[in-house]
């Protein structure tokens, strides 16, 4: 769960139940890479397991990992054939070839497009660009040193393409909204969400941590893009982030689409997830959308985290659907790169550099308190329907 991304709270709170599922005391400590559980076994001595997850799990193994832990949560998987599943969650190859994926994450690139610049030029360097970052991920994958400077190495190289491209063609202007959608993968939308529950929750040291990783990743997507900005002799005057709509008031709705299908391609969910994410996504957008309308760029990312963790958690009720960390995610990746699009990318990206991470850090806590503003309410709706002996699934 720790190599899944779940928040601190809801690893322990499982940990505890699984410990009186099968009667056994316990001592829990989590960090987001680091479990130490303690206490008495079977036979009255002293037990120590200490768990640190190496790599972070794959959106894919996330699936069946949710199912394991709710037998475990009931007491109806030994260890044994609990200790054997986790080794066949972590051996579970991508549903598709890494030519597919990279051509989804290109596919994806576009979608994210189509919603925060609907033109065709912009639509054309999402798709170029998707395929240089989407190939890069997927070589990055054989080494660590690489995956942790990948962050850099893809904003430097897609901003000094976007850049030189722009001179080459004679234009007096980049937009600077061509250069997130092929790099909204590497935005750090859920840590600084978790982050900001942690901190609500008293976890200090796991929401700390995650603040600090979210906003180093945020410098070094800032750090690419300005270094390729001063090599290419970019300037304040030269970088905007005009919003231009070439195609019509239906693309960014179609964009959510082409997104939905990039991202099933990109991260290989199981069958039959397509229809179920689309719903999630639409949903998520269409809370940003009215929360533009009615409250002003700043609060898109509430109402799209709101209305994503209600939806989530309601059709998690139903039956055969998939758990609500599954659904939640994709909703991650659509609501970041929207909310910082709609607040002002200048802002965000510009040469300016007092104003590099405000904006930043207020789209991303807004998201953040949206969806903790929805697990709330729906943890007191669980209460009540509890009470009246209707209780809801977590």
């Amino acid at each position: 769960m720790a190599g899944a991304n779940y928040p601190v709270t809801l690893v322990q709170r499982t940990m505890t139940a699984v410990s009186r599922a099968y009667g056994l005391s316990h001592e829990i400590l989590v960090l987001p890479n680091y479990v130490h559980v303690g206490g008495t076994d079977r036979i009255g001595e002293t037990a120590l397991h200490i768990a640190v997850p190496e790599r972070e799990l794959r959106y894919h193994q996330s699936f069946p990992l949710a199912r394991l832990v709710a037998r475990a949560q009931s007491g109806t998987i030994s260890p044994e054939d609990g200790m054997a599943e986790l080794d066949r969650i972590h051996a579970l190859p991508m549903r598709f070839p890494v030519w597919v994926s990279i051509i989804g994450y290109a596919v994806q690139s576009s979608g994210l497009a189509l919603i925060l610049q609907p033109a065709p030029n912009a639509l054309v360097a999402a798709l170029g660009f998707g395929l240089l970052v989407g190939l890069l991920t997927a070589l990055a994958r054989s080494s660590d040193a690489l995956e942790q400077l990948l962050p850099i190495i893809c904003a430097f190289l897609v901003s000094l393409l976007a850049f030189t491209l722009t001179g080459l063609f004679h234009q007096s202007e980049v937009s600077l909204r061509g250069l997130i959608a092929p790099l909204a993968y590497f935005l750090p939308g859920a840590a600084i969400t978790l982050a900001v529950i942690e901190l609500s929750t008293r976890q200090m040291i796991s929401g700390s941590s995650r603040l600090i990783a979210g906003f180093m990743r945020i410098a070094q997507l800032a750090f690419g893009i300005l270094i390729a900005a001063h090599i290419a002799g970019m300037t304040d005057s030269t970088l905007n982030d005009t919003r231009s709509n070439h195609l019509g008031p239906w693309a960014p709705w179609l964009g959510v689409l082409v997104f939905a299908i990039g991202t099933t391609f990109y991260f290989g969910p199981p069958k039959g997830f397509l229809p179920w994410m689309l719903m999630i996504l639409v949903v998520s957008y269409s809370g940003q959308v009215l929360g533009n309308a009615l409250l002003g760029s700043y609060a898109t990312g509430f109402c799209g985290g709101f209305a994503l963790v209600m939806c989530a958690l309601a059709v998690s009720q139903l039956r055969n659907a998939p758990p609500p960390m599954a659904l939640i995610v994709p909703g991650f990746w659509l609501l970041v790169p929207g909310s910082l699009g709609l607040i002002g990318i200048t802002e965000l990206l510009g040469t300016n550099n007092s104003a590099v991470f405000t904006a930043t850090f207020i789209s991303l806590i807004s998201i953040a308190l949206g969806i903790q503003t929805g697990l709330l309410l729906w943890q007191a709706v669980s209460r009540l329907a509890g009470a009246s002996g209707q209780p809801l699934r977590d």
